[in-house]
């Protein structure tokens, strides 16, 4: 929460108001300073252009339908001269065309008329706490600091602090490491993090994905071979492991590995040596093995397929990297680094994720991890006309409703929904609840034809609630 919050001046944070209903007028002027922000009311968009020139102002609410200048186009004339001024528009004619339009134009989100004191003020400070922090990752970027702790490791979280300071100990030592998490965690970038801070940065990391080489051939990739060795063996080849002498080798789904293989990295990790393909002397040498996998190699060596004693010489120093959906906080981070990537790559003008895009990227479970939320973000930017990606073009709110939708209940059929009796086989409650919240949504929404805002009233939730669920659920 920033009500009443400081710049970094210690002047209070200004807002313009803008709306030529003049009670709604005094409305708003109360509202916001009576929690400690400066505030100037305007009645007219002409003014408040002109005043917008010579002042600087940190947010700005304005009604979209005015005389004798609507509020569109003094939103545009606002993030023409004050480009980092956060706008928020409310009416009382709000449609989803309009609003459209107002976030294309560069609001920060829109509020329909009536709404309550508390519905306001928290778009109000949620806005208030985006700019902040915006304006703080500039001023780390200026500095030489910006967001990337590792590389291209991103996230503030608690959890990735801990992965950040077990990646500093570990760079100063050289002790096997292994990374266990989900695919898209971000297993390889930890490994070049913990590289790159090591002793052995100015020698190379070799990275060999060991479900990516055929069986056949990746013995001989790893450990090279000799002339005549097999069919089309002309010379002697240097392998991976001896290409990372002095350096790092990267292991990564070490879990796909054949017993046989197994058995051969068991012997480099114990002798520091290898052997070539058809060759009869060994080689010594000097790398550090850093491994990673998304199986759970406690239960494959239960199982015997994964040797036991590879197992405790592999999980010295064990890091362990979290899903995205155990580090939500994250998120909004990413994807703003995503957003900048792909704008940059694409040459795309979009500068910012809408507040309803982010609501439904932090309520989806991503079980591709950052890898798929990156793919999202830069399909997102790829995909926008705007400067701001809305909802309609991620992919995931058509996603989420796909993969929804297969997961039908088979009570939902007599008019309507119906519960189905708990048995000893048990139930999903998590998508039971979410089949009846989808049910009550459409059905409001059938006997108000189609209107939102009293379609919300029906269903007792506020108006940004409302939206919030038909975004989540993916219901036009």
């Amino acid at each position: 929460m920033v009500s009443g919050v400081r710049s970094a001046a210690d002047s209070p944070v200004s807002i313009m108001v803008v709306d030529d209903d003049p009670g709604m007028l005094e409305v708003l002027e109360l509202m916001l300073t009576s929690r400690g922000y400066r505030v100037v009311a305007e009645a007219d968009g002409r003014r408040a252009i002109e005043r917008v020139k010579s002042e600087k102002f940190d947010l700005a609410v304005m009604d979209i339908r005015m005389r004798p200048v609507d509020g569109l186009a003094v939103l545009k004339e606002v993030k023409r001269f004050s480009p980092d001024t956060v706008v928020i528009m409310i009416s009382a004619y709000a449609n989803a065309e309009t609003a459209v339009e107002a976030m294309k134009a560069g609001a920060y989100d829109y509020l329909p008329k009536p709404f309550k004191v508390e519905e306001f003020m928290e778009i109000i400070e949620e806005a208030l706490e985006r700019r902040r922090l915006e304006s703080s990752d500039q001023e780390r970027e200026k500095h030489g600091e910006g967001i990337l702790h590792f590389g291209l490791l991103v996230g503030e979280s608690p959890a990735m602090q801990q992965v950040y300071r077990l990646i500093e100990k570990v760079a100063q030592i050289d002790s096997t490491v292994l990374i266990r998490g989900e695919s898209g965690t971000g297993k390889e970038l930890v490994a070049r993090a913990i590289h790159r801070l090591s002793a052995r940065a100015s020698s190379p990391m070799v990275v060999v994905n060991c479900c990516g080489v055929p069986e056949s051939l990746i013995e001989s990739e790893l450990f090279g071979y000799k002339k005549g060795a097999f069919t089309g063996a002309t010379r002697d080849r240097c392998g991976l492991v001896e290409a990372a002498n002095h350096g790092t080798l990267f292991l990564d789904e070490v879990g796909e590995l054949s017993p046989q293989l197994q058995a051969k990295l068991l012997r480099l990790l114990q002798e520091k040596t290898i052997r070539p393909v058809g060759g009869t002397v060994d080689v010594p040498v000097d790398v550090r093995i850093i491994a990673a996998t998304n199986r759970d190699l406690e239960k494959m060596v239960l199982e015997g397929t994964f040797r036991e004693d590879l197992y405790y010489r592999l999980n010295v120093i064990p890091i362990h990297l979290p899903p995205l959906r155990e580090r939500r906080e994250d998120i909004p981070l990413l994807a703003q680094y995503f957003l900048q990537k792909y704008a940059k790559q694409l040459g795309k003008d979009v500068r910012r994720i809408s507040a309803y895009a982010l609501d439904i990227l932090r309520s989806y479970d991503f079980p591709g991890n950052v890898r798929e939320l990156e793919n999202i973000i830069e399909r997102g930017v790829a995909l926008e006309q705007s400067t701001i990606i809305l909802p309609e073009n991620l992919t995931i709110a058509g996603a989420l409703a796909k993969r929804r939708s297969k997961k039908k209940l088979a009570a939902e059929n007599i008019g309507g929904i119906s519960l189905p009796e708990l048995s000893q086989e048990g139930l999903d409650l998590d998508d039971l609840l979410e089949e009846v919240e989808r049910y009550y949504l459409k059905e409001a929404l059938k006997l108000t034809g189609g209107v939102k805002q009293r379609a919300a009233e029906l269903l007792k939730m506020s108006f940004r609630s409302f939206r919030y669920r038909l975004a989540k659920y993916g219901i036009e």
